[in-house]
């Protein structure tokens, strides 16, 4: 006692204190299934947890086609011939309603519409209005998609709107739709995780995106998505160093799972299972990730089906066709960000490249899932985060129709997964400013998504801050069974 009294001062003792209330801390706060996990023998993928799912699921795979920036949907896919007429007359107040507005056209005192700027005809055997003109290979796959054309949400800024539809909030911290999903149903393939992003890059305007947007948030960081880069090594360190043989590798990582082990008896820290759980899926990733990203294998009528550009490593072509590959190699969720569509005033410029970039692919992932039989159980999801306005921003002239941010509505489409082919859903008014009938709020799409792979959104929690936690918040969220087949 003597030594301890010597040096045990009142800092130290609290400190010390501290792990044992933050252990009772820790467990009230993740839950004892978290901790059951974390303390599982070493290697094997995530088996998900035994709810899920909880009944039989319509998907196995989700393919989300995330165009970062807000697509318009009025110059895509929501077009309307009344509005040739409207082009230059002032949107009406009982349009606007009062909306909240960005600060790009928040001090305008006029709001001239601009009518869609490029030609739509009507396709497939529902006649369907398409931008033909912009997608001309899309516009032949809407017999096989169902087009929503009433989502809605609150932001009116790429940051939170991109983040809320991503993760369920506008704030940051919560856990990406792929970790939830990951948490939940686990990876069907050892060697992969169940959840990879791919990012590409188009010629407009780039926001920003951050790593939180694939993040675990509060879920055990195992659980963030895995991005894969475009040039070099897919995954840093995939490979072994030189001189380092695979045996040498796997002895070096044993040692260092047998310091991390002891690690996590003494605190209980669950980032450090997760640390270990990611050292192990990088080394048993080695056996399946360089295959999968030789696509040199893949048939020549199928790599022209992509179109030129599936020749070129990190264009949004090539990620496509590597997301069909994942999907047959047990990836679970396989998100490809396409960065360019922030237009404004420059958007009948870059538009035309920006659909160029995306059309023949999109169009081509859903055929080719389609002759492989792996549409009926693979959810595509194509859409951003918001729409753009009718109404000009700034003064409209011959050089200047742009467009601003648009929450009140926008359009998305999904393919496969149990969803109807060549359908049409919800309708806005002649501005493809309000949305006159079936609201789908981002929630909800989030749900129906959830809903297609077997789980109730409402039981998918974790708890958290004292709180049951779910992608579809607190907020009412239901699931779009009209969309249904």
């Amino acid at each position: 006692m003597n030594p301890f009294d010597l040096t045990e001062s009142r800092r130290h003792f609290l400190l010390k204190s501290a792990y044992g209330a933050g252990g009772v801390a820790l467990n009230g706060l993740l839950g004892r299934d978290l901790l059951a996990k974390s303390s599982a023998p070493l290697g094997g993928a995530n088996p998900g947890l035994p709810q899920y799912p909880n009944f039989a699921p319509k998907a196995k795979r989700i393919i989300y086609l995330f165009m970062a920036g807000g697509p318009s949907h009025i110059d895509t896919f929501d077009y309307k011939p009344e509005m040739r007429k409207l082009h230059g007359s002032e949107l009406p107040d009982s349009i606007r309603n009062g909306q909240r507005l960005t600060g790009m056209t928040s001090g305008q005192s006029s709001f001239p519409c601009v009518a869609p700027m490029f030609d739509f005809e009507r396709c497939g055997q529902n006649g369907t209005w398409v931008n033909k003109d912009l997608l001309p290979y899309t516009s032949k796959i809407v017999d096989d998609i169902t087009i929503i054309k009433s989502m809605h949400t609150e932001a009116v800024n790429h940051d939170p709107a991109i983040t809320y539809i991503n993760t369920g909030a506008q704030q940051q911290g919560k856990p990406s739709m792929g970790a939830w999903l990951s948490y939940g149903l686990g990876s069907p393939n050892d060697n992969m995780p169940a959840y990879i992003v791919m990012i590409s890059r188009g010629g407009g305007n780039t926001q920003a995106l951050y790593d939180r947007l694939w993040g675990s948030g509060f879920l055990p960081a195992k659980h963030q998505g895995v991005k894969l880069r475009s040039s070099g090594e897919p995954v840093l360190f995939l490979n072994n160093p030189p001189g380092i043989s695979r045996d040498a590798r796997r002895s070096m990582l044993d040692g260092l799972g047998q310091l991390n082990q002891q690690g996590y008896d003494k605190f209980a820290d669950p980032e450090i299972q997760a640390r270990i759980s990611q050292y192990e899926m990088a080394f048993r990733m080695q056996s399946e990730v360089p295959d999968l990203m030789d696509i040199s294998k893949e048939p020549k009528h199928v790599r022209e089906m992509y179109g030129d550009d599936v020749e070129k490593p990190g264009t949004f072509a090539r990620n496509c066709l590597l997301a069909r590959r994942m999907a047959q190699n047990g990836v679970r969720y396989i998100q490809l960000f396409h960065r360019g569509w922030d237009q404004h005033n420059n958007l009948p410029k870059h538009m035309r490249g920006q659909c160029g970039d995306i059309d023949q692919a999109s169009a081509a992932l859903v055929k080719d899932l389609k002759q492989q039989g792996m549409l009926d159980d693979t959810l595509v999801v194509w859409g951003g985060e918001f729409g753009r306005t009718i109404y000009s921003q700034g003064k409209l002239t011959e050089d200047n129709h742009g467009r601003d941010h648009h929450g009140r509505c926008f359009t998305v489409w999904m393919a496969g997964g149990g969803v109807k082919a060549g359908f049409e859903y919800g309708k806005t008014d002649d501005y493809s400013y309000n949305i006159l009938e079936n609201p789908v709020h981002i929630r909800d799409l989030n749900a129906t998504i959830l809903n297609q792979l077997g789980i109730d959104h409402n039981r998918l929690t974790f708890k958290f801050q004292g709180l049951d936690q779910k992608l579809t918040g607190v907020e009412h969220a239901h699931v779009v069974k009209d969309i249904l087949a």
